[in-house]
C-alpha cells in the first residue's frame, strides 16, 4: 500500500486466515421486514463455515426464517485498518454437526446458556486493508 494506493484488496486465503485468527464479529440477518446487526463470538470451521452459539431469540428466529446473512470482522490501529466480510447461508445445526462445534474454540463471552449452534456456509468472502493518512488530523484541538 502507498499514498497512491491506500486500499488493498485481500486475497481470499488471507481473509480466511483473519477469520480463523479472530473470534468476535458482527452478524447481519433478516427478521421479518427488518435487517438486524448484532455482535457475536464465533469460530471458523473446516469447509468454509463459521459457527456461533445462540439462545432462543431473534438471531435464531431470523436464521430459521431467512438464512441469507452477512458477517463482518475488522481492526483499526490508528495508521492501518482492515475489514473482512463473509456472505452466505446460515442454518441451525443439529445432531453430529452441532456436536462437532464442541471441538472448536467456540467459547461464550457471557454466562447465559446458548444451546443452539448455527453454521454459516460462506459463499463469498472479501476483504480490504487501508492505509489511513487521515488528512483531518490537523483539525484535532491540542490540549
Amino acid at each position: 500500500m502507498s499514498i497512491d494506493e491506500p486500499i488493498t484488496e485481500l486475497p481470499e486465503l488471507e481473509c480466511w486466515e483473519r477469520l480463523k485468527a479472530n473470534e468476535f464479529g458482527r452478524l447481519a440477518y433478516h427478521l421479518i421486514d427488518e435487517v438486524h446487526i448484532v455482535p457475536i463470538n464465533y469460530a471458523a470451521a473446516p469447509g468454509h463455515r463459521l459457527l456461533f452459539r445462540t439462545a432462543e431469540g431473534s438471531k435464531l428466529l431470523g436464521v430459521v426464517m431467512h438464512g441469507d446473512v452477512a458477517f463482518e470482522i475488522d481492526s483499526f490501529d490508528g495508521e492501518h485498518a482492515w475489514s473482512v466480510v463473509a456472505r452466505g447461508q446460515a442454518r441451525q445445526l443439529e445432531g453430529q454437526e452441532a456436536r462437532d462445534a464442541d471441538h472448536l474454540p467456540l467459547r461464550p463471552w457471557v454466562s447465559s446458556p446458548k444451546y443452539n449452534v448455527v453454521g454459516i456456509d460462506v459463499t463469498e468472502v472479501t476483504g480490504r486493508e487501508f492505509d489511513l493518512n487521515r488528512p483531518w488530523l490537523h483539525m484535532i484541538p491540542r490540549q
